[in-house]
């Protein structure tokens, strides 16, 4: 036998018991008795589908708290930039793990990922059981010696990425207009192409990245990337704040995708609130992410979908900007679609990749709406078991190897510190 069989969840306000085979979900219905190794008791717990984070850096788990209440730029100058500068591919593995022990905690199993050291990133991930498009930092600094060296390792880590399971997904980073040149953006562009890859960039997240491409090229950011041929389908841009209405048809024209990070925009004070209703009217897939840790401080979708739900209310004056159905789409549905894998749902033939949520939480008490009682009330404590990709990581808050993860990530934290 193979495969899990759930009994009794609630799965759209019915009694349904589940089964996964493989990594898909096979049948749902009513007393199902097929074939299972392994039988998993349900009941009255509801089955929702599991999260997505559209941008995150998920080793600056190491970072949580270490650098708060600053500007972007000397955040990134003074603090960030330095210690990332003595991290090693073991911290990034432990950080990563913890990162993805508190995603799984509060359910979350597919993650865009962009940071150094691409091998511990991608060996965290396969171990932790989750999900992730994993990018390397492209950054050459306007290089050519850099950027050549990124061009190499790039080329070397997408050859061992087929090495890994396909939970790991290969994609390209660089970082943004202002770090990269135009011969690394047009490189990115074209080797994403001819391989079918995902990019991850950050875009227009603050006015003076507009105003200094302004004066460098007579053009906005994304009126910059549309005519060095960077933009399309492919594209995954984070932030997106500071966007004119010229610059939403580009992104709309081109079908790139853009991540609202609602909590790491207002603690950094980016100056603007991204244009959601714009972007909406124009069709353009949006995404909702957490960013790191050190501009975040945790990696809880249903907090930030709650910021977010909020501050659109609040910015545009309409209690209807984003409602609360939305933005749980956004983390689910809309999430998985934008990776182009086939989940985000729980329905028959969708990736087995489901929450199963614990309906004695008081937030979750009378229980009127799923959708409000995620997004408003809730927050990723309320998760009692996570399924990814057909296995069981979270069984009754619990993760196995836990205790490891948060006393190795805690020790290579304070030894970055102190060397």
């Amino acid at each position: 036998m193979s495969g899990l069989l759930i009994k009794g969840a609630i799965v759209k306000g019915e009694r349904r018991d589940i089964l996964i085979e493989g990594n898909r979900i096979k049948k749902i219905g009513v007393d199902l008795h097929g074939e299972a190794s392994e039988v998993l008791d349900a009941e009255g717990m509801i089955a929702v589908p599991a999260f997505v984070n559209g941008h995150t850096h998920a080793a600056m788990t190491l970072f949580r708290g270490y650098a708060d209440d600053m500007p972007l730029m000397q955040w990134l100058n003074e603090k960030i930039w330095p210690l990332e500068a003595k991290l090693t591919e073991e911290d990034v593995y432990w950080g990563t793990k913890l990162a993805c022990l508190e995603m799984i905690k509060t359910g979350t199993t597919l993650f865009n990922d962009m940071y150094w050291h691409w091998r511990g990133v991608a060996r965290a991930v396969a171990e932790m059981g989750i999900r992730a498009a994993v990018s390397a930092v492209f950054i050459d600094l306007f290089d050519e010696r850099r950027r050549r060296e990124q061009m190499r390792l790039n080329e070397e880590l997408f050859a061992e990425s087929r090495h890994y399971p396909s939970r790991v997904i290969f994609s390209l980073g660089p970082h943004a207009i202002y770090t990269c040149s135009e011969e690394a953006l047009r490189w990115c562009a074209e080797f994403a192409q001819e391989r079918g890859l995902l990019i991850h960039i950050h875009l227009s997240e603050t006015r003076q990245e507009v105003e200094d491409c302004l004066k460098a090229h007579g053009l906005r950011p994304v009126e910059y990337l549309e005519r060095i041929g960077f933009l399309g389908p492919n594209v995954v841009a984070a932030h997106g704040v500071w966007l004119s209405e010229r610059e939403m048809d580009i992104l709309a024209e081109r079908g790139v995708k853009v991540v609202h990070n609602p909590i790491s925009n207002m603690k950094l004070a980016v100056g603007a609130v991204f244009p959601y209703k714009g972007l909406k009217k124009r069709g353009v897939q949006v995404l909702m992410g957490t960013d790191g840790c050190a501009s975040n401080n945790n990696l809880d979708m249903l907090s930030s979908a709650k910021v977010a739900a909020l501050l659109q209310k609040l910015h545009q004056g309409d209690p209807e900007a984003l409602p609360a159905e939305e933005a749980l789409q956004m983390i689910t549905s809309e999430g998985f679609r934008a990776f182009g894998l086939e989940g985000g749902e729980v329905k028959e033939g969708a990736l087995a990749d489901l929450l199963l949520l614990n309906p004695q939480e008081p937030a979750l008490v009378p229980h009127f709406n799923l959708a409000s009682d995620l997004i408003y009330a809730a927050n990723g404590s309320c998760v009692d078991t996570l399924i990814c990709d057909g296995k069981v990581l979270l069984r009754r808050r619990k993760v196995e190897g836990e205790e490891e993860v948060i006393e190795e990530a805690r020790r290579v934290a304070h030894d970055l510190l102190r060397r």
